[in-house]
């Protein structure tokens, strides 16, 4: 039996259990993060699946569990496997732009919401992504090319790589079913 708690009203179980599903969320994220298909020169890769891991848990228990994990995901990354020029620069490449990914939490419960908040948290990454480019490596961008330009391209092409990949993994019936198991399980 759950206990409720006095203060918020919640039952403690409840909170347990997304705390649980978002740590879970969090390892296959960082599992499938070195499972790459394909490696950029200066950093990202098309990864399986790994942002849908944090997708997910925005998707399932709301935009404040999602961005929370996915900031949270963001410092894991950091640590792991660190690469720092500046503190601002740090901010927009992990706990930002992984953050963003939490904005699939806004769709929760909608028709579709899976997907298009899985887009929309992509397309938050690459914001933050492509604003670190432009303001931290604009110089590797190709002389007489505009930084805005460079960055949304390179950012762009193993995001949306990924991005399109994952939609179609996830539109296959069987995941879509066992995803749908698997958040029924969850709630």
């Amino acid at each position: 039996m759950s206990q409720i708690n006095s203060v918020t009203g919640r039952s403690t179980s409840s909170a347990v259990k997304k705390l649980v599903f978002s740590a879970m969320g969090i390892a296959l994220a960082m599992v499938t993060s070195y499972i790459k298909v394909w490696e950029m020169p200066m950093g990202g890769s098309v990864t399986l699946l790994s942002m849908l891991f944090i997708s997910l848990i925005g998707n399932w228990f709301g935009v404040g569990y999602g961005l929370l994990t996915g900031v949270g995901y963001g410092f894991l990354q950091f640590i792991v496997d660190p690469y720092m020029m500046s503190i601002p620069q740090v901010l927009f490449d992990y706990p930002l732009a992984f953050g963003a990914l939490g904005l699939s939490g806004l769709f929760k419960g909608r028709k579709y919401g899976l997907y298009v908040g899985y887009v929309v948290g992509v397309v938050g990454r690459f914001v933050f992504s492509t604003l670190s480019g432009v303001f931290f490596f604009a110089a590797y961008a190709p002389e007489g090319m505009n930084p805005w330009v460079y960055s949304s391209l390179y950012q762009g092409s193993y995001l949306g790589a990924e991005g399109i990949i994952t939609l179609v993994i996830i539109s296959i019936p069987p995941v879509a079913k066992a995803l749908d198991t698997v958040k029924r399980q969850a709630m």
